[in-house]
């Protein structure tokens, strides 16, 4: 069976005549005879002192082990499962990421999200108003809003403003942290940390909105 899958030049019509023969008592199975008569490759002979003996094609050379050792063939079947299980388990894993970023592909694109994912621009209430905290600051420049404002606006959402915010406001929203810690070491007013921060947030969503998720590798377009 092997030879016929895998040897274009193995002679079927002579092995017919080799099989009939290898079922009589008088049947010597010979190498010699199987390669050169039946034209076969997957097994062969050497002869020579330290190299001399008989090989085979490793997909024989494991079934010969199987029948010899049930307890090769037990961990030839064991690992076989585990290959399996790890192959599908990987495969699980891509297919969950393809549609995780499917979703955030069609969460970004669609016209209601691109027509807020901008900050607007901030009114001269904002930025002379004093914000108790520093993360409310980040919350009005980039979602327009404090959290209680949102509370406010959303009573029957879960979660906090944070929670709703897309990928691409989550990414500007830790790089606004950083800058802003930045700023305040540098000694700037919450006004004017405000007018940089808000640049900020439009530069890099602006840049972010531009991309094209469903371009990347492995990603159907629907």
């Amino acid at each position: 069976m092997w030879e016929e899958l895998h040897n274009p030049d193995f002679k079927r019509v002579e092995f017919d005549t080799f099989k009939t023969d290898a079922g009589t008592n008088a049947f010597v199975f010979s190498i010699k005879d199987w390669t050169e008569q039946l034209g076969a490759i997957g097994l062969f002979s050497k002869s020579g002192r330290y190299g001399g003996g008989i090989y085979a094609h490793i997909d024989i050379a494991f079934e010969f082990a199987s029948w010899i050792s049930p307890e090769f063939k037990l961990y030839v079947i064991k690992d076989y499962q585990r290959l399996k299980e790890d192959e599908n388990s990987r495969l699980s894993l891509s297919w969950n990421l393809n549609r995780e970023i499917s979703k955030l592909n069609y969460r970004v694109h669609t016209d209601s999200i691109k027509e807020n994912l901008i900050p607007r621009e901030l009114t001269p209430e904002q930025v002379s108003f004093t914000y108790a905290s520093e993360a409310d600051l980040l919350n009005t420049v980039l979602f327009g809003m404090t959290a209680k404002e949102w509370r406010e606006s959303n009573p029957d959402e879960k979660g906090n403003i944070r929670d709703h915010a897309t990928i691409y406001q989550l990414l500007v929203l830790a790089n606004m942290e950083s800058y802003n810690a930045i700023l305040i070491k540098q000694g700037k007013t919450q006004a004017e940390r405000m007018q940089l921060l808000h640049e900020l947030a439009v530069q890099q969503l602006t840049t972010l909105s531009s991309l094209e998720l469903n371009n990347l590798p492995g990603i159907e377009k629907k």
